[in-house]
């Protein structure tokens, strides 16, 4: 009989190399390429829940050598970084879920169909993933949750930043299309500023009212039903095509373009 299979395979680590100790072992092993996937936007009110897979080549680079978790970089840190995460991974692929699918599917299932999507968009097929903190079932690929993975292994790290600049960039323009929120200043999560302007406004369509504090917002303002009919609406008009997957397809070309306007401005017409 042949010998079992150990799912996933296990890599022996032999010395620290920092950001890219657990890759390193990875890559020694064959187990490559090793995709790393993170998200941004779980704890927010407002606006969607982005995921991002990158995957980085196996030897350190020096230009992403200031690679972290995004949470600890500055703003200005992270800007600089991500156009040379862009540039220097060999696949990277960001995913919006819309604040309404998450309110359908909640969170943190919406986290899980995001970080499958984001693997399955790479242009390349990965070896391994090491998805930022908990177990990501149905991946094609073996896969390990990394505790603070964001600060532990450099493909999570870069994933994040991708995440939350990308995130970062769509809240600022959003705030053109929803004045009044001031999402480019909390992008989207509930500080008093935000509270005080659900209070008087109410939510707008990119509010998620499965939490607590957008409810009783649309409860108290009346936006609720306003939101409701809006949604039986857009779903009469989808009838005739897959319901659950366009309307967050649908989303991410809006979201998409609306970065690429925010984008455009900071990096000037650089694409990938």
């Amino acid at each position: 009989m042949p010998p079992a299979v150990k799912w996933p395979p296990r890599t022996v680590i032999r010395r620290s190399s920092g950001l890219r100790t657990l890759e390193s072992a990875l890559y020694r092993n064959g187990l490559g390429p090793v995709a790393g996937v993170d998200e941004v936007g779980r704890g927010a009110c407002a606006g969607p829940l982005v995921v991002a897979a990158c995957v980085l080549g196996p030897n350190r680079m020096e230009s992403l050598a200031a690679l972290d978790d995004s949470k600890k970089l500055v703003e200005r840190e992270r800007e600089r970084l991500f156009p040379l995460i862009r540039r220097y991974a060999l696949a990277y692929h960001v995913v919006f879920i819309p604040s309404e699918e998450v309110d359908r599917l909640g969170v943190h299932v919406a986290n899980i169909e995001g970080m499958r999507r984001a693997v399955a968009g790479l242009s390349l097929r990965p070896g391994y993933v090491l998805s930022d903190g908990f177990r990501v079932p149905g991946l094609a690929v073996p896969s390990l949750p990394v505790i603070g993975g964001d600060a532990a292994a450099a493909c999570i790290a870069a994933a994040s930043v991708l995440a939350k600049v990308s995130r970062d960039r769509l809240m600022v323009e959003m705030e053109q299309h929803h004045p009044g929120y001031g999402f480019a200043e909390h992008k989207g999560y509930s500080t008093a500023a935000h509270s005080a302007a659900l209070a008087e406004l109410g939510p707008c369509a990119e509010h998620r009212y499965s939490y607590v504090n957008v409810r009783r917002a649309a409860e108290s303002t009346g936006v609720r039903r306003a939101a409701e009919s809006t949604g039986v609406r857009r779903a009469a008009e989808m009838a005739d095509v897959r319901r659950e997957v366009t309307p967050m397809r649908h989303a991410e070309v809006a979201y998409a373009k609306m970065i690429d306007r925010a984008s455009a401005q900071r990096e000037g017409q650089h694409t990938r």
